[in-house]
């Protein structure tokens, strides 16, 4: 993985609006329920991507929610949502919304529990 903004001593000293070029405009575009999955494109794109959004196409080889990617890769919620426009625009990663309410998706509250908790 990449070097993330980290407060903790010897953590990253990338800041957030680093990563987003200070772009927060979609931030909120994407629920964090949205679950991501790499496109054929993003497969054969992949070694040509850079950092972040190399990590992210990676981790979605199977689909993901956009909070989980947060989690996992240690990135702040808002700094994922416009990298993940930022795929979805590109045609790395297609995004859609679960059929079912996140809160009743018990595997994947789990599952960004489990990811958060990762980050203590």
């Amino acid at each position: 993985m990449t070097g993330r903004f980290d407060e903790r001593p010897g953590g990253s000293l990338i800041r957030p609006f680093l990563l987003t070029a200070g772009r927060t405009a979609d931030a909120g575009a994407i629920p964090i329920e949205t679950q991501v999955i790499a496109t054929s494109k993003a497969g054969t794109a992949v070694g040509t991507l850079a950092f972040e959004y190399h990590d992210i196409v990676t981790l979605c080889a199977e689909p993901m929610a956009v909070a989980e990617i947060a989690a996992r890769l240690r990135l702040h919620l808002g700094v994922t949502r416009v990298l993940v426009t930022d795929l979805q625009r590109q045609g790395m990663v297609t995004a859609y919304l679960p059929q079912t309410d996140p809160r009743d998706d018990v595997d994947m509250i789990v599952r960004v529990i489990n990811g958060l908790r990762r980050q203590i």
